[in-house]
């Protein structure tokens, strides 16, 4: 069985935005932080999260950065998968 680099980037993306998913529904709910897959989730998450952050501020009560978050990382991966088989590598 052969993976490609373009499944590969795609399912490190589909990871990710699931990791992101899961992050959102941990914050509507009382959690141990301390427990170690909520801090790996938080910890893996929270660069990308805080760089929106800082660019996005909270509207209210409401923290959007998820969303432009899973905008980003969709055209990420489309612009990589897409790079990556015009130069013919798949």
């Amino acid at each position: 069985m052969n993976i490609g680099a373009t499944t590969v980037v795609y399912y490190a993306i589909e990871v990710y935005t699931w990791l992101i998913f899961i992050r959102i529904i941990l914050s509507w709910v009382r959690v141990n932080p301390y427990q170690p897959v909520v801090r790996f989730i938080y910890e893996t998450t929270e660069p990308v999260l805080g760089f929106f952050r800082r660019i996005i501020p909270p509207i209210g009560m409401i923290d959007i950065s998820p969303i432009a978050a899973f905008f980003a990382l969709k055209l990420l991966g489309t612009l990589i998968i897409r790079l990556l088989h015009s130069i013919g590598i798949y």
